[in-house]
């Protein structure tokens, strides 16, 4: 009897965590839910203490070393962007296009959790995408996407996963032969849904609008003004002494980028930003089929 409700409430609950937006509850609430309820049922399913205790610690064990990894990584993960080391991938990625950009991200998710972990490249990611894509569905979309190229990615390296780090290093698999034996599934599982999305997405195109192209320089320099404004939250004039220590100086005098020029760059590069990002969808339609037929 216990067994059984302790079944409905884990699937309760699991499906709490996957309705987490139509139910506005958060799935951190629903897991702890889940939990508390679950080992509560099990304490009064009969078994003896010693068994209940050993459980217990067994699984501390295990949700420690996650959460110390998570720890971890996240730090890393912080202190990379606090010095805008995501800077190198985002200033090569210029397109506008959201096809080309999911394509762009999944094959690097893709390899970076073969050589990393999916775990990690999955934290990874997941700080990158808030710096290329502000759009709330869009972000979900992609985000989606990437978490399955990293596991896609995880699962043909032996250094991908923990369960295959495991079967690695206990000699159950070689290298080489989980590489070949999987690679090919692993890239499949990684292109289908890609495929399906470059048809579904809609035509992001900037074709469309009369929009200046910015120099190197200027993206990054307004790249650097938008992060210490909306990341950062810092003003104009604190932003101007920041550029003067990164030696960014005016094209023109050489001198400091004093704070109402600041805030020209910081409101022409969002207008900018927005015309390049205006959504078109794409529409087929009045076709026509002519067929000769000649004697």
């Amino acid at each position: 009897m216990i067994t059984t409700i302790m079944i409905i409430v884990f699937v309760l609950g699991y499906a709490a965590i996957a309705l987490e937006h139509p139910i506005k509850v958060d799935k951190a609430a629903s897991a702890l839910i889940i939990g508390g309820l679950g080992w509560a049922l099990f304490a009064f399913s009969g078994v003896d203490h010693h068994t209940l205790t050993h459980e217990i610690q067994h699984h501390i064990v295990d949700i420690a070393e996650i959460l110390f990894f998570l720890l971890g990584a996240m730090t890393i993960v912080e202190l990379v962007d606090a010095h805008q080391g995501f800077s190198i991938i985002t200033d090569k990625i210029t397109t506008n296009k959201k096809v080309y950009l999911i394509w762009i991200l999944s094959v690097i998710t893709f390899f970076f959790s073969a050589v990393l972990d999916n775990l990690t490249t999955a934290i990874v990611m997941a700080a990158l995408l808030p710096k290329l894509i502000k759009d709330k569905e869009t972000l979900w979309l992609f985000a989606g996407v990437l978490i399955m190229a990293a596991n896609a990615g995880g699962a043909w390296s032996p250094i991908g996963d923990v369960t295959t780090i495991m079967l690695w290093i206990g000699g159950q698999v070689s290298a080489a032969n989980i590489i070949t034996a999987v690679i090919i599934p692993s890239t499949v599982c990684a292109i289908v849904p890609l495929i399906y999305l470059s048809f579904k997405l809609n035509i992001t195109s900037s074709k469309l609008t009369k929009t200046t192209h910015y120099t190197s320089y200027q993206q990054k320099l307004y790249r650097l003004v938008k992060f210490l404004k909306e990341e950062r939250g810092i003003g104009y004039r604190r932003i101007s002494h920041i550029l003067y220590e990164k030696n960014y100086r005016s094209i023109r005098t050489n001198s400091i980028l004093k704070n109402n020029y600041i805030y020209s760059i910081y409101k022409k590069g969002k207008i900018r930003e927005e015309r390049i990002n205006r959504e078109f969808d794409s529409k087929i339609e009045n076709i026509k089929y002519i067929f000769k037929y000649s004697d």
